[in-house]
Order: C-alpha cells, then sequence, then structure tokens
C-alpha cells in the first residue's frame, strides 16, 4: 500500500494534477535527496527575501504554462484557474498598485510568451482599474490580456519547431494567426468566454488605420479596451528584447508609438505616459556613479525615490543587495537612465 501511494503521489507531482504535490522519496536517492536539501534551503532563502507580490506573480506565469501543457496534449482547459489568476492581478492592483509594478519585473527568464502576456495584463487591469474599479468588465478583459498569447505555443509544430527561432518570413506571417489558432481551439473544447475576453483575444493585436492581424479591422471597429491594451502591447514589446532587436528606454518607445498617430490613439498614450512616467516602476537604472538599480518607487513627477542597488560597475563579478531611498541617491550619483539588463550581464532576480 505504501509503495503505490508512493507513486500515485509522484505521478501527481510530475503531472502537475494537483498543485502543492511534493515528488516521493521513494524516487530520490541519498545523493540526490543531500543536493535536493541544499537546493530548497537556498530557494527559501531566496523566497523569503522576494518583495511583496513576487510569489503570485511567479504562480500567474507557472499556472499559464500549466494550463497551456494541459490544453496542448490533452485538450483540458482549466477555467477556473485563468479566472483565478485574472482576480489575483485585480486584487494586486487594488491593494498595492507599485508593489505589482515592481514584483512584474520578476518574470525576466520566463519564456518570451508568458512573461508578455503578464506583464501586458497586470498593467492593463492597472490602467482599468484607474478608469473604473467598479466595472464588470474588468475581469473578463484581464483575462482576455492573460491568454491572447497562448495561440503562439499552439503554433510550434513542423512549420516553427520554437518560438526562439530567428524566423523567416513565412514563420512571421504563421505567427500572425496565433489569435485565430487559440480561438479555433478555444471554440474546439466547447471553452465559451464573455464577450470582453474574446474581444481582446482577437483584436489586440489590431491597429487604428487597419493594417494590424488578423482581421485587418478599422478604427471604428475596436473598442475603447482594445485601443488601451494595444498600446499596452506596443509598449511592451518595444521596452524588451524581442527577435534579436535589443529593446528600447521608455522615452524612446513613447516617441515612437506617440509619432504613428495613425496607427495607436495618442491619447491613450499620453494616458499611459501620465501612469508610468519616464522611468517606469521595474525598469533598470544607471546612475553616474557606475551603479545599476532597480526600480522600486517613484515620486510624483515618476522619478525614482527608492532603488534596489544590485551592481557597481567598477566591480562587476560582484552582486548588491541594498535598498536606498532618494536620501542617499547622492551615494551612488546623478540619475542617468533606463538601460538594457543584458548589456551588462544582470541575470533575473528570483
Amino acid at each position: 500500500f505504501q509503495y503505490i501511494s508512493e507513486c500515485e503521489r509522484e505521478a501527481a507531482s510530475r503531472s502537475g494534477l494537483k498543485q502543492g504535490v511534493t515528488p516521493s522519496d521513494l524516487f530520490v536517492s541519498r545523493k540526490a535527496r543531500a543536493t535536493a536539501t541544499d537546493t530548497s534551503r537556498s530557494e527559501t532563502k531566496k523566497m523569503s527575501r522576494q518583495p511583496a507580490m513576487v510569489p503570485d506573480i511567479l504562480d500567474i506565469a507557472q499556472q499559464l504554462k500549466v494550463v497551456m501543457m494541459f490544453i496542448k496534449n490533452r485538450d483540458i482547459v482549466n477555467e477556473e484557474t485563468l479566472y483565478e489568476c485574472s482576480d489575483t492581478l485585480i486584487e494586486c492592483v487594488k491593494s498595492d498598485r507599485k508593489a505589482l509594478l515592481y514584483a512584474l519585473s520578476f518574470l525576466r527568464g520566463q519564456p518570451e510568451w508568458v512573461r508578455h502576456a503578464v506583464q501586458t495584463a497586470g498593467i492593463f487591469a492597472d490602467m482599468l482599474v484607474a478608469r473604473d474599479p467598479h466595472s464588470a468588465l474588468i475581469r473578463d478583459s484581464v483575462l482576455g490580456a492573460l491568454v491572447h498569447n497562448m495561440g503562439k505555443p499552439l503554433l510550434i509544430g513542423k512549420q516553427m519547431s520554437s518560438l526562439k527561432i530567428n524566423m523567416n518570413p513565412r514563420q512571421r506571417t504563421l505567427l500572425k494567426s496565433h489569435p485565430v489558432a487559440l480561438l479555433q481551439k478555444m471554440d474546439s473544447l466547447g471553452w465559451q468566454t464573455g464577450k470582453a475576453c474574446r474581444d481582446i483575444i482577437e483584436n489586440s493585436n489590431e491597429h487604428l488605420d487597419g493594417n494590424g492581424y488578423p482581421a485587418a479591422k478599422s478604427e471604428a471597429q475596436l473598442s475603447d479596451r482594445v485601443k488601451l491594451i494595444s498600446v499596452i502591447k506596443a509598449v511592451n514589446k518595444l521596452t524588451h528584447e524581442r527577435n534579436g532587436a535589443a529593446p528600447r528606454p521608455p522615452l524612446e518607445a513613447y516617441r515612437w508609438i506617440h509619432s504613428k498617430p495613425e496607427t495607436y490613439d495618442t491619447t491613450i498614450m499620453v494616458e499611459y505616459i501620465q501612469h508610468y512616467g519616464p522611468y517606469p516602476i521595474g525598469g533598470l537604472a544607471k546612475f553616474s556613479g557606475g551603479f545599476l538599480a532597480w526600480i522600486m518607487d517613484v515620486d510624483a513627477k515618476g522619478l525614482p525615490n527608492k532603488v534596489q542597488l544590485i551592481k557597481n560597475l567598477a566591480f562587476r563579478d560582484t552582486s548588491i543587495d541594498t535598498v536606498l531611498s532618494s536620501t542617499d541617491f547622492h551615494q551612488i550619483g546623478e540619475l542617468q537612465g533606463i538601460v538594457n539588463p543584458s548589456d551588462f550581464d544582470v541575470e533575473p532576480s528570483f
């Protein structure tokens, strides 16, 4: 009975069918068990240092990957889990929006489609709540932003072996069909969503001038929520490394989007800038003293007033973990701007 129970426990752990189930000791060698114990202690220590809401955000990312695995391999969709992820983001916004914005930056190192989905959904939730915290459409809209990218891993196959490859024109064209792929999968599974959710899934990549995809819809056919998520997605794409292209600093990304009123709603772009400023929370700031620091908070003018110091460029092989407030900024010099973490070999913080 014990052996059978341990086998069932191991199977549940490996499949991910049940949360919180640890692997069975029956399948772990003594040497591996000792190594696992040391790793567990190290991970526990790391987790204890993580800022508030980071575990929630990382859990959302993990849940998206698990849900995607079951959709693709077993034709099973767990709607309840997805709605819980949407609810968690909304609750985080209402509880402490700045803590959420900082936690979203800890998605570095996640698969690109997961990172983009969770970050854009978090920003989307933040702006929707700021507009109308009592709107009945927020929950379904945020869910749509979370699952919108799920069509991309569904396209992996003979024509496109991975989402990480340098794609040729044919593969790029194929990737643009990801909303259609997801909607077809949803229909085949009988997965019915609210109108607000489906609106985001269908139209997030549509543009005002009709040059978007997959249906090339015009501005008159797009809801205000779609126009909002379109701007959010554009900012996120431009400020993160993507398909071999280096990320742009926030100000440069803002200018690029604002210069295209035929494609993006410039009124919404101004609203975005007012919300997050030129130095958004979660960005990696460089100071004139040769220090790098993650921005944890900004003041009313959008300037950093709290940072997590992580590196002194005079000693590139060493790391720092110190939180400074604006009263101590004289020790690290003047703020020079937002930089690309990859340029300085800055690893994910988790």
